[in-house]
């Protein structure tokens, strides 16, 4: 069979989550499938983060804008190929597809919601994902989704189906409790404190910023010996006038800022985080909530949305639409006693996420046949080696 994978943003320097998603997957097909021929559809950038193999070839295409590289140059240069199936794994697709279209939806926030805050770019991605996922939803032979919630919030929006399917996302092997030298150097580069909180968002509203700001203003005044916060993603500027918003400026001493943190890195500062707070206001999935589990750091995460469902009994939930309460929260979660035994079931369980059982679930879709089939695409391949 022939499939194509539009992973158009992967070679970008600066990943998120659909990023991750896309590249993990085809990584891990890769690892599972040397019979079948891949076609890789990506933007040129900067981190040639991909590598071909016999059986996948990556296709660089160029265009003006996300429009023009999704609606026109893909489905041009993908219709030459002859595809059995076309991916697109990132919330929308070609509204002409070229072959069957299976397509990953992540969310659907846009279509439930007004959009407010945010910069420019993310605006403009919430209007064409509003206009373009309806028309991709019914044209789709297969949609993915990443949550039991998710797929609850699908199927009130456009009506129960049986081609919405559930597959959970995975978190990488690079991620696991990191050694105190990695961690070491890891505090030298990002200039962290010995102890500290750490916040992993970025200017998309629904990471909720300000409530994460909010209560950890009422946490500095609750706490007699308060730990520092360490956040990710936010520039001094923008850090400020959030600041300034809260009318909390001299919160801004006991910040620490990182800048945009690469994968290879973060397994390490997890690590060294005595809190990890994830209080959004909605996710599909939240991948950092297991990243931080792994490596064997609490985790406090809000009560709506997938978050409950990922996070299982293994994180701590609260209301982010309330500081008071999250600032309490973290107080209680920075003084409580380790439980040996529930340390080792949370490790357990968030290592059972795993991107090769992804990429395994994704096949039995592609091919309409059990795991069985890249089981033997495996054995194959050692006999011959």
């Amino acid at each position: 069979m022939k499939i194509g994978i539009e992973a158009q943003r992967i070679f970008r320097h600066k990943k998120h989550g659909m990023d991750i998603y896309a590249l993990e997957l085809i990584r891990n097909l890769q690892a599972i499938d040397q019979l079948n021929q891949y076609y890789i559809f990506v933007r040129p950038g900067e981190d040639k983060c991909l590598e071909e193999t016999a059986n996948f070839k990556i296709i660089e295409i160029k265009a003006l804008t996300y429009a023009d590289w999704e609606q026109i140059q893909l489905p041009l240069v993908a219709s030459k190929l002859d595809l059995d199936v076309l991916h697109c794994t990132s919330n929308t697709a070609p509204i002409f597809a070229p072959a069957p279209l299976y397509v990953t939806i992540h969310d659907i926030i846009y279509l439930n919601q007004a959009y407010g805050g945010g910069s420019w770019y993310q605006k403009l991605g919430h209007y064409y994902r509003k206009w373009i996922v309806p028309i991709v939803f019914e044209k789709a032979k297969k949609v993915f989704t990443v949550s039991n919630f998710e797929k609850r919030e699908i199927n009130e929006h456009f009506g129960e189906t049986e081609k919405v399917e559930v597959i959970y996302n995975g978190v990488s092997d690079k991620f696991y409790p990191q050694s105190p030298d990695r961690i070491g150097s890891i505090r030298v580069k990002y200039h962290l404190p010995y102890k500290f909180i750490f916040f992993l968002g970025n200017t998309a509203p629904k990471k909720n910023l300000p409530g994460m700001l909010k209560a950890y203003a009422q946490y500095i005044k609750n706490d007699l010996t308060p730990l520092p916060l360490v956040i990710a993603e936010i520039g001094e500027t923008e850090l400020k006038n959030h600041l300034r918003e809260i009318e909390e400026p001299d919160l801004f001493e006991h910040i620490t800022l990182t800048g945009y943190i690469p994968q290879e890195d973060l397994p390490a500062l997890y690590s060294a985080a005595s809190l990890f707070m994830y209080p959004s206001l909605r996710e599909s999935f939240g991948i950092p909530i297991i990243e931080a589990m792994i490596c064997s750091t609490p985790v406090i995460t809000s009560n709506t949305s997938s978050m409950p469902e990922i996070g299982h009994e293994y994180a701590d939930y609260i209301d982010p639409n309330n500081p008071s309460a999250i600032a309490d929260k973290m107080s209680e979660v920075l003084t409580r006693n380790t439980n040996t035994k529930v340390e080792a079931e949370k490790l357990d369980y968030a290592s059972s996420f795993k991107w090769q059982a992804t990429a395994r679930k994704m096949t039995n879709f592609y091919f309409n046949k059990n795991v069985d089939y890249v089981l033997l695409t495996e054995r194959l391949s050692a006999e011959s080696a």
